[in-house]
């Protein structure tokens, strides 16, 4: 049985204060996190497979989800729908990720979207209705639908820049001659998604205490952007704090709470924010491709201009009638819906997958329960020690990523420990899921293996020294270059790539060649993994990107010029130049 982290289920709680030690993941981190254990599950499995080969060796998994050409053909509509082209659906336990599909549409919005798409409206009339309807519903001053989180992020930098005047919305992201130009954002805000504040052409200042913050602010400051959180909720940059600082200083806040709860009335504006943001396809179970703002109307009002239908730096990110009011349902329905019901079927839904699992010699489960507001869904963690099951955590997320029905769940990649594990998380399940997703983990960890070799077959050559790498990106060429040192099986250096150079691990097995590098800047990574295959001076195979998915190397022994010259050293400084 289910080994509980607290004794009570925690229901969202819809407002008050956040328990700090219990707070949640937040998207930031979530994303952070995804990196390393949620992302290869979701968009191929390579760099998953490839870190933990880098670390442990294993046979490589079966890879799908690629679409199946032989079954691709007409869109049929219906149950079966994605595979009428090809393309295998994903059972849901691992959270709101928009590559996924975010969440699944409550009936009342596709209800409230099927109705509008039948009929035209004036959309500035619309857009005012519908404000005013979310500023009834959830105590704010305002509120505004946008094409997701990310562009109402967008939209409210570019209101923030212009102040609602036409004449410097049409010249972003060219802000000569503007007077607000500048954003301010403690060092733990800056993440992927602060490309949409920087779209505007804004100049972000990074800070680190409230000195700095202070001392930021000036009149080129058009706002300060941060993203929800621990450290939005508690320490020297806690929004409290900031809001005290940028009050004195008539300085909005933006609040990123993309993938939080929706909490009546909204903590982030009761504790100083100006605009708050959410994404609508997430906890709020809204359209995909909405967003949620909430706050200051002159603001607001003036994000809604620099919005489509409106042309400008934001006709870009257009939003429709359905979408509009789809999202106006799913806030209509949030605050009708029972969330302490929602909170014991999630955990009804664990507690099956655990009985089923903990049959299992040697596996246990527990349940977490957070009370943070972001990522906010009870999560089951299933245990087992790997050397007795032959398999990791993350290599059995890979298998039921990989496999029919598929499914997708955290995994843990470490395999050379005592204990390993998965992670189910239960909000954006279906009905009935739980006794696939029980069934499909009881049959991949009870299943006989061999143990696992830990011998690694010997190099066939020796890949020290330069490599000058031809890249092949999906429209363009990059030339970079490695710089290889190994240590028998073991390689270590670094890679030039077209901006920086960063250090470099890798593995050699055979004439098999596997590289990692990272290339880092602030609040984004992007992660090499070359898998190739060496020739003689020739190495060559995919790049595995992640999220930005892949790409083709060769790479060739640097060759040194041959020519020998004496090199003489001056005696003193030159007479002529």
């Amino acid at each position: 049985m289910i080994d509980k982290l607290h004794d009570r289920p925690a229901a969202p709680k819809l407002g008050g204060e956040v328990d700090r030690a219990k707070a949640g993941v937040t998207r930031r981190e979530l994303f952070q996190i995804g990196n390393v254990l949620a992302m290869p599950v979701l968009l191929g499995g390579v760099k998953a497979h490839a870190e933990a080969t880098l670390q442990t060796g294993p046979a490589a998994p079966k890879l799908g989800g690629e679409v199946d050409r032989a079954k691709a053909g007409p869109l049929k509509p219906g149950p079966e729908i994605y595979q009428s082209i090809g393309v295998e659906p994903v059972i849901n336990c691992r959270g709101t990720f928009t590559i996924i599909g975010g969440s699944v549409e409550r009936p009342e919005v596709r209800a409230a979207m099927d109705a509008a798409s039948r009929y035209f409206v004036q959309m500035d009339e619309l857009a005012d209705a519908v404000g005013q309807r979310l500023a009834e519903l959830t105590g704010a001053q305002w509120g505004m639908v946008s094409a997701g989180c990310a562009a109402g992020l967008k939209h409210v930098t570019a209101a923030c820049v212009t102040g609602g005047n036409p004449e410097r919305l049409t010249r972003i992201p060219d802000l000569t001659g503007f007077d607000k130009t500048e954003v301010v954002s403690p060092r733990y805000s800056r993440n992927v998604y602060d490309a949409a504040v920087r779209n505007i052409g804004v100049k972000i200042i990074t800070v680190d205490t409230p000195e700095e913050l202070e001392n930021a602010l000036s009149p080129r400051t058009a706002m300060i952007y941060l993203t929800s959180g621990s450290d939005a909720s508690s320490g020297p940059l806690s929004l409290e704090n900031v809001a005290k600082i940028a009050r004195a200083k008539k300085v909005p806040i933006l609040v990123d709470a993309a993938a939080e709860v929706l909490t009546i009335p909204n903590v982030h504006l009761q504790k100083g924010a100006t605009i708050v943001a959410y994404s609508g396809g997430k906890a709020i179970c809204g359209p995909q491709c909405a967003g949620l703002l909430l706050g200051r109307k002159d603001l607001l009002m003036s994000a809604w201009q620099a919005s489509a239908p409106h042309h400008g730096p934001g006709r870009d990110n257009k939003v429709g009638r359905e979408e509009t009011l789809g999202m106006l349902a799913a806030v209509e329905a949030w605050v009708k819906r029972d969330h302490d019901a929602d909170w014991k079927m999630w955990l009804s839904w664990l507690d099956n997958i655990s009985r089923r699992v903990s049959t299992i010699a040697g596996v246990k489960t527990s349940v977490r329960e957070p009370t943070g507001l972001s990522n906010k869904s009870p999560s089951l963690t299933i245990t087992w020690d790997p050397s007795k099951l032959h398999i990791t955590g993350d290599e059995v997320a890979e298998e039921l990523a990989r496999t029919k029905p598929r499914i997708a769940l955290g995994g843990d990649a470490r395999g050379n420990e005592a204990t390993t594990s998965i992670s189910v998380t239960a909000w954006m399940m279906q009905p009935g899921d739980d006794k696939v997703v029980a069934d499909r983990i009881y049959d991949v960890l009870s299943a006989r293996r061999s143990p696992r070799s830990t011998n690694m077959t010997k190099p066939s050559a020796n890949v020290s020294g330069r490599w000058d790498v031809d890249i092949e990106f999906f429209s363009s060429r990059s030339r970079h270059a490695l710089f290889l040192e190994q240590d028998g099986n073991w390689l270590q250096g670094s890679h030039q790539g077209d901006f920086t150079v960063r250090d470099m691990v890798g593995m050699i097995e055979g004439n098999d060649v596997k590289l990692r590098s990272v290339e880092r800047r602030p609040g984004v990574s992007v992660t090499f993994i070359f898998s190739g295959t060496v020739s003689g001076d020739t190495i060559s195979g995919p790049i595995h990107m992640g999220e930005y998915l892949n790409a083709k190397f060769t790479a060739k022994r640097h060759t040194y010029s041959t020519e020998r010259t004496r090199i003489v050293v001056p005696k003193g400084p030159p007479l002529a130049t």
